[in-house]
């Protein structure tokens, strides 16, 4: 048993868009409160994403608490300064959305649709996941009613300090924990460990660990200068790579709900024979 502490929180709450750092966070069916909730589609209800519109890595966002929260959110290229509520709109136009393999409802924010399809020059609809729409987590790799919002895949991404540091090592120029995009971060006792959890406790609630995460371009974008290059992605696959992938940090399903705060425990077992048991 190794037991390390939370050192980073953070939620995403428009998808691609940039991090909200938090003290404490709650951890609510489908993962940390406000995670994802939020997502740019195109015309056709597909989803849009930095892989393909990195500008989207560059948008701030704010959490301001008042009777009801909302998220500010702003651009170097725009002036104006966009507000949606933490919670998702009251009303609005219910549309059947398109992420990777699921096709759940959303409803649509006509003020943050403006506001987007004028940063990006084309015509875009934000949408709201709302809690009756959360989409089933693969039913491969975990229990029936584990659901998502519109992460990637699974409610929880868990990443290592120590495992950064071992790929920094191998770069000219390092790179910060955030091109990751994790909600989670811990400060591991060595790189890597990771590979080899079955389950994992996050403070007083168990988790399991399904599944490694794999990387993809939006791993090599600046978010100062909103521009891809080759890297940290070209390194990492020189020591990370198998299963016609490339592996950093953990994919979690927690097993209950609850408040995680800096500063958490983190205990895990290190059970797996070899990491390519996860992809």
């Amino acid at each position: 048993m190794t037991q390390s502490k939370i050192v980073g929180l953070f939620i995403y709450p428009i998808k691609s868009c940039g991090p909200v750092a938090l003290d404490a966070a709650q951890l609510v069916r489908g993962g940390l409160q406000f995670d994802r909730r939020y997502m740019l589609v195109d015309e056709q209800g597909s989803f849009i994403t930095g892989r393909t519109v990195p500008r989207l890595l560059q948008v701030r966002l704010r959490l301001v608490m008042a009777d009801r929260p909302v998220f500010l959110a702003d651009h170097p290229d725009v002036s104006s300064t966009l507000q949606i509520p933490a919670h998702g709109p009251k009303e609005g136009e219910r549309l059947l959305v398109e992420v990777w393999r699921d096709r759940p409802w959303a409803v649509a924010v006509e003020e943050g649709s403006a506001w987007f399809s004028a940063l990006l020059g084309s015509s875009v609809r934000l949408v709201h996941l709302g809690e009756s729409d959360l989409r089933q987590v693969n039913p491969e790799r975990s229990r029936s009613g584990d659901v998502v919002s519109f992460a990637d895949a699974y409610p929880l991404l868990v990443t290592n300090e120590a495992s950064l540091e071992a790929l920094n090592r191998r770069l000219s120029t390092p790179v910060e924990m955030g091109r990751f995009r994790p909600n989670i971060v811990y400060d591991g006792r060595r790189p890597f460990e990771e590979d080899y959890w079955a389950e994992i406790k996050l403070g007083s609630i168990d988790c399991d660990a399904p599944k490694l995460c794999d990387r993809c371009v939006m791993t090599t974008v600046d978010v100062t200068t909103g521009r891809g290059a080759k890297e940290p992605l070209a390194t990492l696959a020189k020591f990370r790579r198998w299963s016609g992938a490339v592996w950093f940090g953990m994919n979690v399903i927690p097993r209950s709900t609850g408040w995680l705060h800096l500063g958490d425990a983190v205990e895990t077992d290190l059970v797996r024979e070899h990491p390519s048991l996860l992809v």
